[in-house]
């Protein structure tokens, strides 16, 4: 009897594990909104552009920061910057002038010393009580000393760097080792394409996980740019060879520019362009491995899938239609190329122009998998599917930002900046380029706009302050 029972037990197990939904979360980096193929022909990503025929790509959709760390300190929380306390980026700013760090200096420098706040609640660790087995691959970005690392924050597995760039060969910041595999610093794989190694990576987790439901988490560092000190590498992005190969020669691959101070080469805008595909390009075929994998293992029907950029594409991206690039609150700052694919209930081969956020992932994933919000936990986003699977509108009618001077929010189809230089009110409906400002001729919008913003600036200021930024 104890063991019919303790077999029913086991098939109970099962079939309950087999009706959670796996999670896999595909991040890229300074990602361009019209670098898709199935945007533009000259982009090579078929795997990409096969999830977008599965799935339903989002054509409004945007992230919470228009640079690296606080985005995906979003994504990760599902809480906006200034709530989660990292409001702005960890990184050292002198290698942007050329300075190489002497090892002492770097261990007490804010980009090795700061990281979120350990108090912060993050997905892997929302998601531990429903069972899921976590793993990440690729950037991480919330902090380097041991007590910030991803297996304190609730993943199982971590191979991939600290901040926010490295050298896709050497795997260091700017002369700085970066890469860590778990808990442990490590130059185990130095001279392979860092790319190549988060898909294989992934590929090692995924065999290891069994019947158990996952969170594969592969935040990507392509198609970012290069951190070398190097101008010849730095003024670009590494890619393999053979995925230069792909896009059209370049006539002359090096300039010679004033940087530091003095002169040197550095890439051209055609070189750059082509690395910038190449090093896509690349990343799709690691993104085409997982997917077939999933495939293979008959796991992609219970498979919520979803890729956006960090924040808007810089260097050789093309983020047309839209004005500006990352770091600006310009439409190519925020707004990003996104997709979500879940058979069966998210519909295939659909175009959504929802106003839709990165806030947006934990509440999601937290309700496809039957995970409960712990008690008096604030997040700042809502569940997508009932819009993407309902055709329901979205509850989400306004997004805020800041970074440093700059202010922005948008209300509907309306978008008002504030720079200490400028102030710029949009009608995107009408206007999705942001060529015409209107705040001259609609003062009683504008004032509207602003008083959203103050309202939301006095609620983030009101919250519990988090670390590293907040004075408390």
């Amino acid at each position: 009897m104890r063991s019919f029972i303790a077999l029913v037990l086991c098939l109970f197990h099962t079939a309950s594990n087999a009706a959670q939904p796996n999670v896999l979360l595909i991040v890229s980096d300074d990602h361009g909104y019209n670098d898709l193929g199935c945007l533009n022909p000259d982009i090579k990503t078929p795997n990409l552009d096969r999830l977008a025929r599965e799935g339903t790509r989002l054509s409004s959709f945007y992230v919470a920061w228009p640079a690296c760390t606080p985005s995906r300190a979003a994504l990760l929380t599902g809480r906006y910057p200034q709530r989660n306390g990292i409001s702005d980026m960890i990184r050292n700013e002198a290698p942007d002038f050329g300075y190489k760090y002497e090892p002492e200096e770097y261990e007490v420098s804010f980009e090795r010393i700061g990281g979120m706040d350990e108090r912060e609640l993050i997905l892997p660790a929302l998601l531990k009580p429903s069972g899921y087995r976590s793993a990440i691959f690729g950037k991480w970005d919330l902090g380097s000393l041991k007590r910030y690392l991803p297996l304190q924050r609730g993943f199982d597995r971590f191979y991939g760097f600290v901040n926010t760039g490295i050298d896709y060969f050497t795997h260091e910041r700017y002369g700085v080792p970066s890469m860590y595999r778990d808990n442990a610093l490590t130059t185990e794989d130095k001279g392979t394409y860092c790319t190549d190694i988060f898909g294989r990576e992934a590929l090692s987790f995924l065999e290891s996980t069994g019947d158990q439901p996952f969170l594969l988490y592969l935040p990507f560092n392509a198609p970012h740019g290069s951190s070398a000190l190097d101008p010849k590498i730095r003024g670009t992005v590494q890619a393999p060879d053979e995925y230069k190969a792909m896009y059209p020669p370049v006539e002359t691959e090096f300039i010679e520019k004033a940087r530091y101070g003095k002169k040197a080469l550095t890439p051209t805008p055609e070189a750059r362009q082509r690395d910038y595909r190449a090093a896509l390009t690349c990343m799709d075929a690691n993104i085409g491995h997982v997917l077939d994998w999933l495939d293979q293992h008959h796991k992609a029907e219970n498979t919520l899938v979803i890729f956006f950029s960090d924040n808007g594409g810089s260097g050789g991206a093309d983020n047309e239609p839209l004005r500006g690039h990352k770091s600006q609150m310009f439409e190519g700052g925020v707004r990003v190329p996104c997709i979500i694919r879940w058979p069966g209930h998210v519909p295939a081969g659909k175009v959504s122009d929802a106003f839709l956020t990165s806030l947006e992932v934990v509440p999601t994933i937290l309700a496809a998998t039957s995970t409960s919000t712990p008690s008096g936990h604030k997040l700042d986003g809502h569940d997508m599917m009932p819009v993407l699977a309902e055709g329901k509108p979205s509850p989400r009618d306004r997004m805020t930002w800041v970074r440093q001077g700059d202010q922005a929010v948008r209300w509907q189809h309306y978008k008002w900046i504030r720079t200490p230089k400028e102030e710029y009110l949009f009608d995107l409906e009408h206007d999705l380029s942001e060529k015409e400002n209107l705040s001259e001729s609609q003062p009683a919008l504008l004032k509207q706009m602003r008083g959203l913003f103050d309202e939301w600036q006095t609620e983030m200021e009101q919250a519990e302050p988090r670390g590293p930024f907040r004075n408390f």
